[in-house]
């Protein structure tokens, strides 16, 4: 991880330089909120709170903020969203914003080709609403996409390489419905740092970098793809300047036309084309998928854990179901101690249990019907919780039966979710709270780009099989569903309040990173760049991983002897946390990535 820091200080010096030569320095206020307001025509540059933000990060200490706090990925997106907080801007807006300079700066991630999912608490209703901008498969896709001529499933990498995977895009929705609902900034003006950024370049990560060092051959398949991240036959190198000028008309016409430019006209011409017409794998997105594609406000999942309420994003995503699960089921027990082999039993085992109920029922609600609010009802967690009481490891777990017996026509799907997402938690001065994690699944998703940003292949999320044994699955692929996602954007409320703003990118991975890091800091007082910084063990389907090279490795030899197999290997998250106590924000960003939390 002293590596990983290292790395982002070196990056911040080379960024540094090259904003103070490209562009100003915004000095202008923003106008009353409530009347509307504006930000200057020129990017902010990197502030003073940039560089005191990652030598929090390097001493492994939380930043602390008495009135706002953003937490993201990437310093520039952390930067441009602080700077729309400290002038009265709200989450909301500055999700926007940060959104879209991660789509520039961190485009293996998520950008305007993917989707996500919002949790929003607002301060003054007190209410907790959850928007759904999850990609949709094409209206001609049926359950066969993801199959050969024999009805076998398809490889997994013969399926995300072109056009075949490609879902239409959520995000550009999301972000504009989100600022309808809950933003003061002008829309207009939330895109300018992104255009200013894509326009004069930004400074490529060591992340970025290093990604790019694997994706020769498969980048192939789009020659704006490959041209643009292997300009001249190599990766781009860690420090360079890199210029997205299709990036940068494509944040003004945002600014200018909203997101319904992006839905048709000549940037759904592209996309549609792009997918349609790629000649390694063409998908089936058409140009009514683009237009009809809407976001949808769904009811917030809330699950108790100890005197809080952790709520969550149902269905199509298995987060707030996969990590009230486990969270429900922990609370059956006293609170365990960090590290101990049975503390591990217990959280690993609860997980499992989640994950086994998750294959089985957990699909796009509009189109099969979802155990939601019995999955998470106390009584059936209990029942779940009992299957814990044990010293040693549960040897077989299979889904459990929390509605009548109706509930066993799903197959269980194990289907295949890869790790490239991001994350962004922000609290406002107003009060309000945003949880937003985004994707375009896979490392640089599809491979194929157009207008200055890559496409998705979530679509891969749809379990390849459509029955097994002659059972259906629930999670199959079919025209207009969304696919089952682990994305898990969560906040977590004390008497009504939230306290704590959580999510992560990680596949499937997500629901345990974010329920293991709730445990550490309501269960054992870590505070929030220690919870984020301690090392993982997670427990999905039967094998215990540790994260190699950390003090939990020495714990093998116990979950061996309890009954487990174990497994080294890197578990690469990337929790972004705001944790309010005490009147203040404290917030922490995973040293595994390069992100950075700023408060004020």
């Amino acid at each position: 991880m002293n590596n990983i820091i290292r790395s982002i200080t070196e990056f911040l010096v080379f960024l540094w330089a090259a904003l103070s030569c490209a562009v100003a320095q915004e000095k202008n206020d923003f106008l009353q909120p409530e009347i509307g307001v504006e930000i200057g025509n020129e990017f902010s540059g990197i502030s003073n709170l940039v560089v005191q933000s990652l030598e929090a990060k390097n001493s492994g200490k939380s930043v602390v903020g008495s009135d706002w706090m953003i937490v993201t990925a990437n310093p520039y997106a952390s930067d441009v969203g602080a700077s729309i907080l400290r002038r009265g801007g709200t989450a909301a807006d500055a999700m926007v914003a940060a959104q879209a300079v991660l789509g520039l700066v961190e485009p293996q991630s998520s950008g305007m080709g993917g989707g996500g999912f919002l949790v929003w608490y607002d301060s003054k209703s007190g209410d907790l609403t959850t928007l759904d901008g999850r990609e949709t498969a094409p209206i001609e896709a049926n359950d066969h996409l993801f199959q050969n001529q024999n009805g076998e499933p398809m490889r997994f990498w013969e399926a995300v390489i072109g056009g075949r995977s490609v879902g239409v895009p959520g995000m550009p929705a999301l972000m504009e419905l989100a600022h309808s609902k809950w933003g003061k900034v002008s829309w207009e003006s939330l895109f300018k740092q992104a255009a200013a950024l894509a326009e004069h370049g930004f400074i490529v990560s060591e992340r970025l970098s290093g990604l790019l060092e694997h994706e020769s051959v498969r980048m192939s398949s789009s020659i704006k793809a490959s041209s643009y991240f292997f300009p001249k036959g190599e990766p781009l190198a860690h420090g360079e300047l890199l210029i997205n000028h299709e990036y940068a008309t494509l944040m003004q016409k945002l600014a200018d036309y909203g997101s319904d430019v992006f839905y048709s006209g000549s940037i759904a011409d592209a996309i549609v084309s792009t997918v349609r017409e790629n000649n390694r794998n063409p998908g089936l997105l058409n140009h009514d998928d683009l237009a009809n594609y809407i976001v949808k406000e769904r009811p917030a999942i809330c699950t108790k854990f100890r005197n809080y309420e952790v709520c969550g994003m149902g269905p199509p995503s298995s987060g707030a179901i996969g990590v009230g699960q486990i969270l429900g089921m922990v609370n059956k027990f006293p609170k365990g101690k960090r590290r101990d082999p049975q503390t591990l039993r217990l959280i690993g085992d609860a997980t499992r249990l989640a994950f086994a109920d998750r294959g089985r029922y957990v699909a796009d609600v509009d189109f099969v019907s979802v155990p939601t609010e019995e999955l998470v009802e106390e009584q059936y967690l209990s029942k779940r919780a009992s299957l814990l009481n044990r010293r040693n490891a549960i040897p077989v777990v299979t889904a459990g039966e929390p509605i009548t017996s109706h509930t066993h026509r799903w197959a269980t799907d194990l289907s295949i979710e890869k790790l490239s997402t991001t994350h962004i938690s922000i609290v406002d001065s107003y009060g309000n709270a945003l949880s937003l994690t985004s994707s375009i699944e896979n490392a640089f998703g599809s491979r194929l780009m157009t207008n200055g940003f890559l496409l998705n292949n979530q679509l891969t999320d749809f379990s390849f099989k459509s029955y097994v044994n002659g059972i259906p699955v629930a999670n199959r692929v079919e025209g207009g569903k969304r696919p089952r996602s682990s994305m898990a954007p969560t906040i977590v409320l004390e008497g009504r309040s939230p306290v704590l703003v959580i999510g992560s990118p990680g596949g499937s991975r997500i629901i345990p990173y974010v329920s293991n890091t709730i445990v550490a800091i309501l269960d054992w007082g870590l505070d929030a760049q220690e919870a984020v910084s301690q090392p993982h063990a997670v427990n999905r389907f039967g094998v215990y991983e540790i994260e190699e090279g950390t003090r939990l490795t020495g714990s093998k030899k116990w979950l061996q002897r309890l009954g487990y197999e174990t497994e080294e290997r890197p578990l690469n998250s990337g929790l972004n946390v705001i944790l309010k106590k005490n009147g203040k924000l404290y917030g922490g960003s995973d040293p595994r990535r390069e992100g950075i939390a700023i408060g004020g």
